[in-house]
């Protein structure tokens, strides 16, 4: 058996306000080519479909619609969908009728029996070719504090509660398999060690616990296949738990990422091969200068940027410029946009920091709190300045400050 393996396509996202739903199309598009190209037999999706829980109109038939493609191309192709911290799990959950008539197995929340208690049943899908079921995979979804198993006695009852999950999921599947049959898992979380995007990833933590150990999965998985890290990654350097990472950077943080799906082989109850699939850019991110530069060397570097002609300005690059400032630049973005005129490249991001600077134990806006009153606003205004930019105040920002309290205090 051979299957597909992606997560976090953050359908709907936007960077820095602008849209991305031309690219997030050019990677279903290819996603959908290649899955007939490679007869997989399954698709799973590990979660974060949307980047939000009120995903819009445009990016829902986004999916819907590749979904059908898909299906519509591989008549016995299993799909497998879970939801993640991103997703709303009612919302995913929704069109669940629908799918099922289409052979899509969605699992937004952990879903309870009448009595209260967890329907392993329904997070354990028969994964078939031909026909026949050759793996079981177990799609357990984000999950959230009150969808997992009370563990009274345990230290951290929410770790205790999703090792405890994973585990009656993996019994049940056990009670199921026939020799030959593989079993998949497939979560939403942190494992430990993973290395995070600190730009687009949303940490998750409940109860002081953010990442997850990977003891939870026991030695009967063939392969975990797992979202939230947007970086393509092994858990513990363990072949077989993957992340497979996002499919387009989402956020400039991750320019350098090799963004990918993964394809794996299945032979009897192990897995024989792991390739990843690179995903092709439809639109570039570009950091200029890579590291944080003088204002000067930025607008030189700017002026000479040389960029392949690209008459469809939504095939433009977008771009994140990275200045290191001394003091204050009113004029900065005017600086760039006239270093950029005429050049097939949309600012998207303009990123400053300031010189490094020392600064002595106690900083000059270590105020006590009851001396605060003593203070006019002025007073604060230039203390404050002085600690970020090491020198006085300069008389237009103080003018400028003052029109400010004045414009306030007339109510303007």
């Amino acid at each position: 058996m051979r299957f597909i393996h992606t997560s976090d396509w953050h359908l709907g996202q936007t960077l820095h306000s602008a849209e991305r739903g031309l690219e997030h199309q050019h990677f279903l598009d290819w996603l959908c080519t290649t899955l007939q190209e490679q007869k997989a037999d399954a698709l799973l999706i590990a979660g974060d479909i949307f980047d939000n829980a009120n995903p819009s109109a445009a990016s829902q038939k986004q999916f819907y619609r590749f979904l059908q493609q898909a299906r519509n191309t591989l008549p016995e192709l299993n799909i497998v969908i879970i939801a993640g911290n991103h997703d709303s799990p009612g919302r995913l959950e929704a069109p669940a009728p629908l799918l099922d008539v289409m052979g899509i197995s969605i699992i937004g929340f952990v879903p309870r029996m009448a009595d209260g208690s967890i329907d392993i049943a329904r997070l354990v899908v028969p994964l078939r070719s031909a026909g026949e079921v050759v793996a079981w995979c177990l799609a357990i979804p984000f999950l959230r504090p009150g969808d997992v198993p009370r563990v009274e006695t345990a230290v951290d009852p929410y770790m205790a509660g999703i090792a405890r999950l994973y585990a009656d999921a993996m019994q049940y599947a056990l009670s199921l398999r026939q020799p030959g049959q593989a079993i998949i898992a497939m979560g939403h979380c942190h494992m430990v060690g993973g290395e995070i995007s600190e730009d687009s990833e949303r940490r998750i933590v409940i109860g002081g616990t953010e990442a997850l150990s990977a003891n939870i999965f026991d030695s009967n998985i063939a392969y975990a296949a797992l979202g939230h890290l947007h970086m393509a990654q092994k858990v513990g350097k363990q072949e077989h738990l993957r992340y497979c990472g996002s499919p387009l950077p989402m956020s400039f943080a991750e320019v350098d990422y090799q963004h990918q799906v993964l394809c794996v082989d299945l032979s009897g109850e192990q897995v024989s091969q792991i390739t990843p699939l690179h995903v092709p850019r439809a639109i570039e991110l570009l950091r200029i200068p890579r590291q944080p530069a003088p204002l000067a060397t930025v607008l030189a570097a700017l002026t000479h940027l040389d960029l392949p002609v690209q008459t469809d300005a939504s095939y433009h690059p977008f771009l994140e410029v990275r200045v290191r400032l001394d003091a204050p630049e009113p004029g900065l973005r005017a600086s760039i946009e006239a270093a950029l005129e005429g050049k097939p490249v949309r600012l998207a991001k303009i990123d400053t920091s300031f010189a490094s600077k020392t600064r002595s134990e106690h900083s000059q806006t270590d105020i006590e709190l009851a001396s605060l009153e003593k203070f006019q606003p002025e007073d604060i205004f230039q203390r404050l300045y002085q600690d970020k930019y090491q020198q006085a105040t300069p008389d237009n920002m103080l003018q400028a400050f003052h029109e400010l309290l004045l414009s306030r205090e007339d109510g303007l």
